[in-house]
């Protein structure tokens, strides 16, 4: 969690897939990047992909070979990773090009 929170403004952990759906749904205001486990996020990715203020979508998981194959399916899926510290260096980059796009 210290990791993420050097990285990102706030980190809302959610325990079901029906937390996140509601946390971004109520979330009208701000750009959102979602940390998945592979298992949940097979079930929680077609609920939430088309969501407008979803930015990017990372899993973290151990059998990456797994998970490679249903999330390449999901452009916002911006890779599926074993180490959390290369999610927070994906995800710092995802938030510089972020803010970048929305200062053009």
């Amino acid at each position: 969690m210290e990791q993420l929170r050097a990285v990102v403004n706030q980190v809302k952990p959610c325990e079901t897939a029906e937390q996140c759906i509601k946390q971004l749904t109520e979330n009208q205001e701000e750009i959102s990047f979602v940390i998945s486990s592979g298992a949940l996020g097979q079930h929680l990715v077609p609920d939430i992909h088309d969501m407008a203020k979803l930015n990017a979508i990372f899993i973290f998981g151990g059998n990456k070979q797994q998970h490679e194959v249903w999330a390449q399916n999901w452009p916002k899926i911006k890779g599926v990773h074993t180490s959390i510290k290369h999610i927070c260096d994906k995800l710092a980059t995802a938030i510089k090009q972020c803010n970048q796009d929305h200062m053009s």
